[in-house]
């Protein structure tokens, strides 16, 4: 089984694909666009026997996340504080780069098989959303005027 752990950020995302022994097999960091979804399958689609594990995957990681469920995906929510324990205790130290809290999200997900598995949200979610958006955008145009 080969555990992908991604560690989103607001316009990038970096991947790194881990085997049962915690072995890196490939590391890889995608710009977040419209393709990202596509270009992250087509990359994973080597390994046929594999589940996502996604660094905060209700905040950032939620898009691609969500993406990866609907798919059919296996998919995790990794905490940040598990993926941050995951890096000090695997690297001896707390140095903190995109790939190294990649590997760290599938090294805890490899570890804690009880980690929350990512459904796909139903249809009423996007309205919620979307209101969401909204009042935010209404409060920041208020806070502007101010």
């Amino acid at each position: 089984m080969i555990v992908i752990g991604i560690d989103p950020h607001k316009s990038s995302l970096t991947a790194v694909a881990v085997d049962a022994a915690g072995t890196c097999l490939a590391t890889r960091r995608f710009v977040v666009n419209a393709g990202t979804f596509r270009q992250l399958t087509a990359w994973t689609a080597t390994w046929p026997q594999r589940r996502f594990a996604v660094e905060g995957a209700h905040g950032l990681g939620r898009g691609i996340a969500q993406q990866l469920a609907t798919a059919g995906e296996h998919v995790v929510d990794v905490p940040a504080t598990l993926a941050m324990r995951a890096r000090l205790l695997n690297t001896g130290g707390g140095r903190k780069t995109d790939p190294a809290d990649a590997a760290s999200v599938a090294h805890a997900a490899l570890h804690h098989p009880a980690l929350r598995q990512i459904v796909p949200e139903d249809q009423t979610t996007i309205p919620r959303l979307l209101s969401e958006r909204r009042d935010e955008l209404a409060h920041e145009r208020t806070r502007v005027l101010n």
